[in-house]
C-alpha cells in the first residue's frame, strides 16, 4: 500500500491553526519537528507500518511525545492524525471526551502506536 505522507510544513501549519489567542506560537527551541517526523519515515522504511491507521497513530505519537511546539502539542497531534486519515479517505466517529483522553494518554507515553491504531480502527465509519 502506498501512503500520502504529511510534510513538516503541513504539520507546522496545523499547529498554527490549533493555537488559541494568547498561547505561545512556534517551536520549542530544544526540540526538532524534523527529527520527530523522521521517526514516521523510519518506521515505514523498516516495514513497521501496515495500514493508514498505524500511519496516523504514528504521526500522533511522534508529535504528542516529541513536544516540538511551545503550546498545542496534543491538539496538533490529534489534528495531524485526523488529517492523515482524511487524506486517505478514512472517516472516524469522534467522541470528544474519549478522544481527548486517548491523546493525553498518548502524550504521557501510556498509549503507543499499536494501541492507538487499534482504537482508530474501532472508530472508523464504514462507507
Amino acid at each position: 500500500m502506498s501512503f500520502y505522507l504529511l510534510s513538516v510544513d503541513l504539520v507546522e501549519s496545523i499547529h498554527d491553526e490549533v493555537l488559541n489567542p494568547g498561547e505561545l506560537p512556534g517551536r520549542a527551541l530544544d526540540k526538532s519537528l524534523e527529527g520527530a517526523m523522521a521517526r514516521v519515515d523510519h518506521r515505514l522504511a523498516y516495514g513497521m507500518i501496515d495500514d493508514v491507521f498505524e500511519l496516523a497513530a504514528t504521526y500522533a505519537v511522534v508529535i504528542a511525545t516529541g513536544h516540538c511546539f511551545n503550546d498545542g502539542n496534543k491538539r496538533t497531534a490529534f489534528r495531524t492524525m485526523q488529517t492523515c486519515l482524511e487524506v486517505h479517505g478514512v472517516e472516524l466517529d469522534w467522541n470528544t471526551e474519549e478522544t481527548g483522553q486517548i491523546i493525553i494518554s498518548t502524550a504521557q507515553g501510556l498509549t503507543d502506536e499499536g494501541d492507538l491504531a487499534d482504537w482508530l480502527r474501532k472508530k472508523a465509519v464504514d462507507a
